[in-house]
């Protein structure tokens, strides 16, 4: 089991994603679209919830909001305390290296990198410890999600099962209090599916918070909340549990 310290927040605490009127529009020819409409939710700290919804209306785009890849034009997002909306590239880079990590459907593991190494990248990137303890960490992480016997291997020379397992190693690399997942499961089979989100539930278990997109309302419906985005709106905010 992954043993973090970082994730145990009182639940008096204030929000870990504090969403607030977001609108984004993006240029088409002379003209503008409006993806999302002014969205507002908060998340506390230890929640476990999915983002579902059709294709193209707008899930994505309120992702990349949360984890600062793009900005609103209107609204403001508050994470982990930060006004993610108003940092430089390399202020977010900073704060992802520490309060995030993001877990993608395509893995976006550095090919020529083994397993190890890059899940000891984000480690060198915050230099917080040794080179020692970074390969230290590393091995463990590997260990915990299975991989402690491919850890030198590279991503093309394991199955894609394994490249989204080293994913979450790595996201997990810095101790971040907040995951967030895009369509983890896309792209693997039932059994492994299966095995991804019970790794997700065990850290949610131990004190992570988890925001997960996903097209699987099945998946979707066993998490305790589920957010549901039509055409750039909440249509439903529902606990599950």
């Amino acid at each position: 089991m992954i043993q973090s310290n970082k994730g145990a927040i009182s639940p008096s605490s204030n929000p870990i994603i504090d969403v607030r009127h977001i609108i984004k529009r993006f240029p088409l020819g002379d003209d503008e679209i409006t993806v999302l409409r002014g969205i507002s939710f908060t998340v506390q700290p230890g929640e476990f919830m999915s983002i579902v919804g059709p294709s193209g209306n707008g899930k994505s785009t309120l992702l990349n909001m949360i984890t600062g890849i793009d900005h609103p034009s209107e609204g403001e997002v508050i994470v982990t305390g930060e006004p993610v909306h108003t940092m430089s590239e390399n202020q977010l880079a900073s704060w992802r290296g520490v309060h995030m990590g993001i877990i993608f459907q395509f893995f976006q593991l550095l090919p020529a990198l083994s397993l190890l190494q890059n899940v000891i990248l984000p480690m060198d990137f915050v230099k917080t410890l040794s080179p020692k303890q970074r390969k230290e960490r590393a091995l463990y992480l590997l260990d915990t999600v299975g991989l402690a016997d491919q850890a030198k291997k590279l991503p093309a020379q394991v199955s894609g099962g394994q490249q989204q397992r080293a994913a979450i190693a790595r996201a997990l690399a810095n101790d971040p209090p907040l995951l967030v997942a895009d369509e983890p499961t896309g792209n693997l089979d039932t059994k492994t599916s299966e095995d991804v989100f019970q790794l997700f539930s065990d850290l949610v278990d131990q004190g992570k918070t988890m925001l997960m997109v996903t097209h699987s309302r099945s998946l979707a419906a066993r998490l305790p909340r589920t957010l549901e985005i039509r055409d750039g709106l909440i249509y439903k905010d529902t606990k599950n549990q």
